[in-house]
Parts: structure tokens; C-alpha cells; sequence
């Protein structure tokens, strides 16, 4: 493995939280998810703090609306240099995001199914008694491949059957992701760093167990160990 798979997770309250744990992780680490939180508290100022400190900035606002609000949307987000943008994986939206990037390196994802949801979860959202969601997964990546997306956020349970179904080609980014004996938090569909790189993956979100740990970057430096081993 001849790059960095962590992308850590920036669910801090505040930019001077934010770019503190990146002074701690230190080169350990130089991806870096900016999600609703901290994008709500301190908008695009934070995006371009974390990438002038050279680091890449995985957007994830998750963006679902009518198809010309996304395009424009996308086309923003282009504008600010960041590497990674996530859209819901539903026909309209990833086709519209698809238009709004346009001509720039930006590279979108689609949201397949949250890992936070269960197969119970779905019959709650409306879905027939039975769907899997292993099979919503598999639906939304087709719909995803003929938009054009450039690859998918899912489960790393379900990263094996995306990646078969996309190639080798997509960027697949798996949130989810926990050491072995390490909380799961609110997350139900888990797996370890090495399998999820094993199964496909691309890069890993990983937020608490770095964040939280005594020291963030020794903690991120022992998740590159684990998954040398895949």
C-alpha cells in the first residue's frame, strides 16, 4: 500500500478544535472529513484552513435536493478545491452533482445506505418488510455507475459486493470502522480497518478512536500497522 487510507473525521464543535487535532496528528495522517457539524459552526473558512495546511478535505454534506440546487451546489464546492464530496445515491441527485462538478478533479460520492441504519430501520423509513439492505446497496451502485459518479460511501460490510459491482476504478469510502475491542458508538454495520481494506475499500473514516484517543497521532500510526496486514 503505497498511500494513506485514514480519512479522520473532524466531528469537533469548533475550527481551533479542528485544526489542533491536526497539529497533534502531525503526518500521520493527511486526509481529513469535514461533515455538518463544523461545517455548520464555521462554514468554508475551515475548508480552507485545513487545505492550506496541505491537507485533503473530504466535504461530506451528504447533499439531497432538487437537481439544479445540487448542481450549483457541486459546482461551489469545485470551486473550493476540496478532493472528495459526498451526494445521496438517488438517480436525480448523482446526475445533477455529476453536471455541477463539471470539468474539475473533484470526486463525488454516492451515499448508499448510512451504516447507522438496520434492516428494521428500513421497514421504519417506508421500504417493503424484507428489503436488505445489502440489496438497497447493490441498487443504488448501478444507479450510481450510470450517473457517472466517481465512486460510493457504504458499510464495510458491503464493501466487497460494491466493489465487485463498480471495478477497481471508483473510490470506495467506508465509515463504520473500528479496531478490535474498540466501541462501536452509534454504528451497526462495522467491520476492522484490515477487512475493510481487504474487502475493497479505498480509504477509511475513522473518527472517536483517533480523536479521542490519549494521543491521536500513536493511535492513527497503530491503525496503519493493523491494516499493513491486508
Amino acid at each position: 500500500m503505497n498511500y494513506n487510507p485514514i480519512i479522520v473525521a473532524l466531528d469537533v464543535e469548533s475550527g481551533a478544535q479542528a485544526l489542533q487535532l491536526i497539529d497533534q496528528l502531525e503526518d500521520s495522517v493527511d486526509f481529513y472529513k469535514i461533515g455538518l457539524e463544523l461545517y455548520s459552526a464555521e462554514g468554508n473558512s475551515i475548508v480552507k484552513e485545513v487545505l492550506a495546511r496541505n491537507k485533503k478535505v473530504f466535504l461530506d454534506l451528504k447533499f439531497h435536493d432538487i437537481p439544479e440546487t445540487v448542481k450549483r451546489a457541486v459546482s461551489r464546492a469545485a470551486d473550493l478545491g476540496v478532493h472528495l464530496l459526498t451526494v445521496h445515491a438517488y438517480p436525480q441527485v448523482m446526475a445533477a452533482a455529476v453536471a455541477g462538478k463539471g470539468q474539475s478533479e473533484l470526486q463525488l460520492l454516492g451515499v448508499t445506505v448510512l451504516t447507522s441504519l438496520s434492516e428494521e430501520d428500513l421497514v421504519d423509513l417506508g421500504y417493503p418488510e424484507g428489503t436488505s439492505v445489502g440489496a438497497l446497496v447493490r441498487q443504488r451502485v448501478q444507479q450510481g455507475i450510470a450517473a457517472g459518479i466517481d465512486g460510493f460511501v457504504c458499510s464495510p460490510l458491503e464493501a466487497k459486493a460494491v466493489r465487485s459491482l463498480s471495478g477497481p476504478e471508483k473510490v470506495l469510502v467506508t465509515p463504520g470502522v473500528r479496531s478490535p475491542g474498540k466501541d462501536a458508538g452509534d454504528q451497526k454495520r462495522i467491520a476492522t480497518p484490515a477487512q475493510a481494506i481487504s474487502d475493497g475499500a479505498s480509504y477509511l473514516v475513522i473518527g472517536r478512536q483517533v480523536t479521542r484517543a490519549k494521543s491521536p497521532k500513536d493511535e492513527a500510526l497503530a491503525i496503519l500497522s493493523e491494516i499493513s496486514t491486508a
